[in-house]
């Protein structure tokens, strides 16, 4: 049963990387969005989004990644996860400024 769990191990770990990586690319074109018709909206939408998906998600990926292999005590697992909540609810609110925004 070893192996199932290796194997899952590794899945998590690329599709946890593959979000960041997608987060990035999202956040990326949101921001040319922005560049592009000078908004004020696109702005707070591709600063959320960058939040909600690239740092939050990579936090949590790298965080994950240094406690599972020891480089970081379990006492820092509750500062990871405050820190990662607090950009998921940043971004979350710049998403929902974005939303409301005329301009």
């Amino acid at each position: 049963m070893a192996p199932v769990t290796v194997v899952a191990d590794w899945v998590i770990v690329g599709l946890a990387f593959g979000s960041t990586l997608v987060g990035s690319y999202v956040g990326y074109q949101a921001y040319r969005g922005y560049r592009r018709h000078d908004s004020r909206a696109m702005r707070a939408l591709s600063a959320g989004l960058f939040l909600l998906t690239t740092v939050a998600f990579g936090i949590a990926f790298v965080g994950s990644v240094l406690l599972r292999e020891g480089y970081l005590g379990l006492q820092y697992q509750q500062s990871l996860t405050l820190l990662t909540r607090l950009f998921q609810f940043l971004g979350v609110t710049l998403i929902a400024y974005s939303l409301h925004s005329r301009g």
